[in-house]
């Protein structure tokens, strides 16, 4: 094959909606690409896996793969749980060089992406004075991540919003609804509440229901297929590829 095959590497869930996201994006990134080969692997609860799907593709004839965390922080699955699969499946398949891509997050693009949910939600360009936004991520005990959603939550009150507060679904402190209260508490009137998670599931809903529960004025969407996501992607693919050619380690 002339170009490594990107395989997006996902969480997977039990709830349906994730997986079909998923394979949303991907397709979109495919059609920015085309020619590219796009595949898709799960660490849990869904197929293929990333080791079946690995296996599958030398079995077709594939020297290269660029492997795409799905993620956007590097917390625990990107330093352990995927280069322990990566590893382990290079060990079995020594024929096969797998790169892994950094992860999604930060990006200029992802921050746009929010946005593109937020106006699709009713949020006007001007309504940014006004309104107090949340940015509500799935957490993470991972002070690492923690501290690039907080990061990011400044970077977006650069942008115009009245103020922006990160929150977290699991892991961390403030949950959303708490968010959105500090905000009211400090007088600001309208509340957009918007998810920094790529496919719904258990945690955005805990979101939703936290957005709800405070009253939040605005809930936007997950990022989903967003184009600027599925052009991201190709980013970070693109990337791996220009960085010196080498395998995943046997050992870390």
């Amino acid at each position: 094959m002339s170009s490594p095959v990107l395989l997006v590497i996902a969480h997977g869930s039990r709830d349906p909606r994730h997986a079909a996201t998923v394979h949303a994006l991907t397709s979109r990134v495919r059609a920015l690409r085309p020619g590219l080969r796009v595949e898709t692997g799960f660490l849990d609860f869904n197929a293929p896996s990333v080791p079946r799907v690995l296996e599958r593709l030398t079995a077709e004839g594939a020297d290269e793969v660029v492997a795409l965390p799905l993620l956007l922080t590097r917390a625990f699955h990107a330093k352990s749980d995927i280069p322990a699969v990566l590893r382990e499946a290079r060990a079995a398949l020594p024929r096969l060089r797998v790169r892994q891509a950094e992860v999604l997050g930060p990006s200029p693009l992802l921050n746009a992406a929010l946005e593109r949910r937020l106006y699709e939600a009713g949020v006007r360009p001007g309504d940014r004075g006004s309104t107090g936004l949340v940015l509500a991520s799935a957490g993470s005990s991972d002070p690492e991540a923690i501290a690039v959603i907080a990061e990011i939550a400044r970077e977006l009150r650069h942008t115009g919003w009245c103020s922006v507060r990160p929150a977290f679904a699991s892991a961390s402190q403030p949950r959303t609804e708490d968010a959105v209260r500090a905000l009211r508490a400090d007088g600001v009137r309208r509340v957009a509440v918007a998810p920094y998670v790529i496919a719904p599931g258990r945690l955005p809903d805990r979101i939703a229901a936290g957005a709800a529960e405070a009253g939040a004025d605005v809930l936007a969407g997950v990022l989903g297929p967003a184009p600027e996501l599925a052009r991201l992607l190709l980013d970070r693919y693109d990337a791996a590829r220009a960085r010196s050619a080498r395998p995943v380690p046997l050992s870390a």
